[in-house]
């Protein structure tokens, strides 16, 4: 790179010089432009001190709580009203702030729906100055693979990267037209609209599973002090005190009272975990690993499929191994580590495998529907029996043989297929707000690379044949 092309940029490491980012700093640059600083009344990051986490109190989130279309409220922490009190003021959203993960998976963005919400450090807070640009469009601008590039060219780091203030602030934000903005800005709001349908679907298919089972306000009480007999230990092969929490049992035992009960293994045709496939790099099969399995539904096959980072294998393994093969219906169930317990069902056709460490269900669909079965392990009472079987420390595990032994509520097949409904409805409403933000996306991209005109008519075809 010579001295000249250096454009003022204090930088000197070469992947900040890679040619697809110079290729794209200069179609940006060869527009009419502003930058996020300009434009921005308020550019800010969240609370840098350590959250006094409480049970009652206001919702702290981190970057793993943000997706492209909102916050994942559900799970968030909560931080004490005494501890909100000394951060600062400018580290809570208001409603339509610009959101943008700066730690982790940087570059993430998404609209602030809720106000009062605190913010961790690793979240930047942006609030767009009036009759400048939409703060959707922004968003959208920045969850494009434009904008994508442009976040991960400026980040900082090696073994953590991360995106400080002042290269957010020096973002280039090309301009382009209110008409288009609007257009882009409704393709987005639709989107949310779809999303917040899915959740809306999923959440009433909990709630009715939770009825159903005489469960919808029962709360496990966890006893600090308890005993177990030896003889229960012997037959068990355990002696870790969480596996005879009490609690854990009053659950099955509220359950017994109004439904029939199974072990998993007596309604299931197969439980295994995922014969780890070797990598075969430009495989044809691609692998399901942890990033794949969502805290509800499965990530979209589209997703997993282009996914640049999805580890792939041949077809040759699933020659050798044909019955890993991906099927529709299948439960995907989390073994190990941080999401130990979470269950995802597929709903769509696609070729895949499983990496070890997801087990993988098939049900006798006559006793039990699939997809009423991942939504039982989902919830917070398929929760507790992976709190009680998990095992080790560091690394926390539940072996197969232990999840054949999970006891699962038979309802009427006639009660589980509504459920199961309420679960498919959701998967095709977020399915729709998926698209919906990918064609705004394309439509930010199609701007900068051709021209508004060509963005503009695609975004009316999708929208005309939608």
């Amino acid at each position: 790179v010579k001295l000249s092309e250096f454009g003022g940029a204090k930088r000197i490491d070469a992947e900040y010089y890679k040619p697809e980012y110079l290729e794209l700093s200069s179609k940006i640059s060869s527009k009419e432009y502003s930058t996020l600083g300009n434009i921005s009344s308020l550019l800010t990051d969240g609370d840098h001190g350590n959250p006094e986490y409480s049970t009652e109190g206001i919702v702290y989130i981190t970057s793993g709580n943000l997706n492209e279309l909102g916050v994942d409220i559900k799970g968030c922490n909560k931080i004490s009203y005494e501890y909100a009190k000394k951060i600062r003021k400018d580290c809570f959203t208001t409603e339509g702030d610009i959101l943008l993960t700066t730690v982790g998976k940087i570059g993430i963005s998404t609209i602030a729906q809720l106000s009062g919400i605190a913010l961790s450090r690793d979240i930047s807070r942006i609030v767009i100055r009036k009759n400048t640009f939409y703060p959707e469009f922004i968003s959208v601008y920045l969850n494009s693979k434009i904008g994508l590039l442009l976040t991960e060219r400026e980040s900082i780091g090696s073994v953590q990267k991360g995106l400080y203030l002042v290269q957010i602030r020096n973002l280039k934000i090309p301009k382009i037209s209110n008409i288009l903005q609007d257009k882009i800005k409704q393709n987005f709001l639709n989107a949310i609209k779809f999303d917040k349908q899915s959740l809306s679907l999923y959440s009433q298919a909990e709630n009715l599973l939770l009825e159903e089972l005489g469960l919808k306000d029962f709360k496990p009480e966890y006893q600090k002090t308890y005993t177990a007999n030896l003889s229960d230990t012997l037959s068990a092969h355990r002696i870790d005190a969480e596996y005879f929490q009490p609690a854990y049992n009053k659950v099955i035992e509220k359950i017994k009272e109004r439904a029939k009960v199974e072990k998993l293994k007596n309604i299931t045709s197969f439980i295994n975990h995922g014969k780890q496939p070797y990598y075969v790099k430009d495989g044809d099969v691609p692998v399901l690993i942890q990033k794949h399995l969502g805290m509800q539904l499965l990530s979209l096959h589209s997703e997993i499929l282009n996914m640049p980072d999805t580890p792939r294998t041949d077809r040759e393994f699933v020659k050798n191994y044909p019955e890993y093969l991906i099927k529709l219906f299948d439960v995907l169930f989390y073994s190990v580590g941080a999401y130990l317990g979470r269950a995802n069902v597929v709903l769509e056709n696609f070729e895949a495998v499983p990496a070890s460490f997801i087990t993988l269900i098939r049900t006798k669909q006559e006793v039990c529907n699939p997809v009423y079965l991942a939504l039982f392990l989902n919830s917070e009472i398929g929760q507790l029996q992976s709190s009680k079987w998990k095992s080790a420390s560091a690394q926390q595990y539940i072996y197969p043989k232990e999840i054949k032994e999970f006891i699962i509520p038979i309802l009427p097949l006639s009660t589980q297929q509504k459920i199961a409904s309420l679960v498919q409805q959701s998967h095709e409403a977020r399915k729709k707000a998926k698209e919906l933000l990918d064609v705004a996306k394309k439509a930010v991209e199609i701007a900068i690379e051709k021209s508004e005109k060509d963005a503009s008519n695609y975004l009316s075809s999708f929208n005309n044949n939608y």
